[in-house]
């Protein structure tokens, strides 16, 4: 019996209750003259999966019998009702009253955004196109000066190995120091001290950002030879790429805040943007 609705004499209602064990005695119910006996799996399997209504002789059957199960659905949804307001709720009414109060005031429902502009303002320039191009080409004109006379500057100055610039030697210690003799590693790091130097705002400047653009379009450089030669360098390839990232990144720091060293660099350095 899965579940027994027994409702014939109370001797009845009695032994099928001492037939259940101590755990399903209370499963036993009374609810308007029935008896529900819930379903307990001790019971054989042949019986009906669902309660069954038995009228008992001794007690009445009443209309409009509401089953258990519903009762205890009904019960449940009480229990899940919310009655009070949540913090979203208050949020959210204290944003229509708001909004209600500046439509009131004849204002814009939203308030508008910090330094807006109407889209039917004019747009006017402070100087015409063919000002701004000579400005510019007189720029140009003045940087590639400038930057002609530092590399004559540089180049005027002897790239020793060891960093021995500067010291007082014979012919023969530099022929034996100078940079011809030395490895790939040396040649490059005197090409990356020498480019940084054109760049630099002063005197031993090695984080500008200027300076730092140079020192990463070394590597780069470097690198590009190197996976020419070495194609299946997968991990080479990573860090050029992660090279090529940082680079724009300073470069995008350097248009927004240094537009003039911007146009420096990347106009000496051949880059395309």
């Amino acid at each position: 019996m899965a579940s027994i609705v027994a409702h014939a004499s109370p001797l009845l209602r009695l032994r099928v209750a001492n037939f259940a064990p101590k755990t399903y005695r209370s499963n036993l119910v009374h609810s308007r003259g029935l008896s529900t006996f819930k379903f307990s799996s001790f019971l054989p399997a042949t019986f009906l999966p669902f309660p069954i209504a038995i009228r008992s002789p001794s007690l009445p059957l009443l209309p409009n019998i509401t089953p258990i199960y519903q009762l205890q659905h009904e019960h449940h949804q009480q229990q899940q009702t919310r009655t009070k307001m949540t913090k979203t709720k208050k949020r959210r009414r204290a944003k229509i009253i708001e909004r209600q109060r500046r439509v009131s005031l004849g204002l814009p429902a939203k308030p508008l955004p910090p330094k807006y502009i109407p889209k039917d303002t004019p747009v006017i320039n402070a100087i015409s196109r063919q000002q701004r191009d000579a400005e510019s080409a007189a720029f140009d004109v003045a940087a590639a000066q400038e930057m002609k006379e530092k590399i004559q500057k540089s180049e005027e100055t002897e790239s020793l190995r060891f960093q021995f610039e500067g010291l007082v030697m014979s012919d023969r210690v530099k022929r034996l120091l100078d940079l011809r003799n030395g490895n790939q590693k040396e040649v490059v790091a005197s090409q990356k001290k020498r480019g940084m130097e054109l760049f630099q705002l002063r005197e031993g400047d090695t984080g500008s950002s200027a300076v730092q653009v140079v020192a990463l379009t070394t590597r780069i450089q470097q690198l590009q030879t190197h996976l020419a030669k070495h194609k299946k360098d997968n991990s080479g390839k990573r860090g050029l790429d992660a090279l090529f990232v940082r680079r724009r990144k300073v470069l995008d720091y350097m248009e927004r805040k240094d537009f003039e060293s911007y146009r420096k660099v990347v106009k000496s350095l051949g880059l395309v943007r």
